[in-house]
């Protein structure tokens, strides 16, 4: 029984050691982990040191070089101002991923405290759904135009509508786990042995929540990117001088067939992060999900 009882903890630690490290060796293995990680990565990097390797002012028109076609003085061409496309699709990228990344986080936010709300208090359950359920009646693209369109195109309206619009879904997520969570044994036992319901929430019920949570915020990532370019496409989002992939896609689409350059850079941008953010997402959920084996 001694042996027993002195060799248990470090058989559990040694259990628990190579657990961590296999999850991490099989998301490092997994292909589309590292192929959407490296992409968003790269974005990254470009939108931070954009005023180091931009060569002019997004914004610095010169007329005399409009419409130039890609090449060496201008790698990805100029528009109707004579603008360098380059320069102004990486400030763009620092635009949308910030965009991106602020909806992700407070709609995250929101979500989990909406969601264990709903779930752990059931008096409060059938308001907060039912207001999840109008929302969610509405196209979250149309909702989002709504919203931007009424508190007028500035960053912070676009962020806030396309946060109102993604909540919904987050929502029922959380809830749905938390559902699921409540109903565990040690959460009963915790119950039984009068654990406040915040202690149960915060210890018990929130961080089982959080796998779902995380693989449904790396796609809303990716559509809150594509909604901020198209809501910025639409007039209502982000306007110029700032320059961001839909407004530049925007101002591009009256000389589409002059000078095609102006649309496909930032296009191909768009494609490229939405597709990093979607392999994320795929990736998490194979590794998270119990049933499978991590995508190798």
């Amino acid at each position: 029984m001694t042996d027993v009882g002195i060799g248990a903890p470090a058989t559990a630690a040694a259990i628990a050691a190579p657990r961590g490290h296999g999850t991490l060796r099989r998301l490092l293995r997994h292909r589309s982990f590292l192929i959407g990680f490296t992409i968003i990565a790269l974005l990254a990097i470009l939108a931070l040191l954009a005023p180091l390797i931009a060569p002019v002012d997004p914004s610095a028109m010169r007329v005399r070089f409009r419409f130039r076609p890609p090449q060496a003085a201008f790698w990805f061409g100029t528009d109707q101002f004579g603008r360098d496309i380059f320069t102004r699709v990486l400030y763009g990228t620092r635009i949308s991923l910030f965009v991106g990344f602020a909806v992700c986080v407070v709609s995250g936010l929101c979500s989990a405290i909406l969601g264990v709300i709903a779930a752990q208090f059931r008096r409060l359950d059938s308001a907060i759904m039912r207001l999840m359920d109008a929302l969610m009646s509405f196209p979250a693209i149309l909702l989002a135009l709504g919203i931007a369109a009424a508190l007028g195109p500035r960053v912070s309206s676009v962020i806030i509508a396309l946060t109102v619009a993604y909540i919904p879904a987050g929502v029922r997520i959380v809830r749905a786990a938390a559902l699921t969570v409540r109903e565990m044994d040690y959460v009963q036992a915790a119950q039984v042995s009068g654990a406040s319901s915040l202690r149960i929430v915060l210890r018990h019920i929130l961080p089982n929540c959080f796998s779902p949570l995380l693989v449904h915020l790396t796609f809303i990532f990716a559509y809150a990117m594509l909604a901020e370019a198209a809501l910025s496409f639409l007039g209502v989002g982000i306007q110029p001088p700032i320059a961001s992939w839909g407004n530049i896609i925007a101002e591009g689409r009256d000389y589409a067939t002059q000078a095609w350059w102006v649309m496909l850079f930032p296009g191909i941008a768009i494609s490229l992060a939405a597709l990093s953010l979607n392999l994320l997402g795929d990736a998490l959920g194979d590794m998270l999900d119990p049933r499978l084996k991590g995508g190798e």
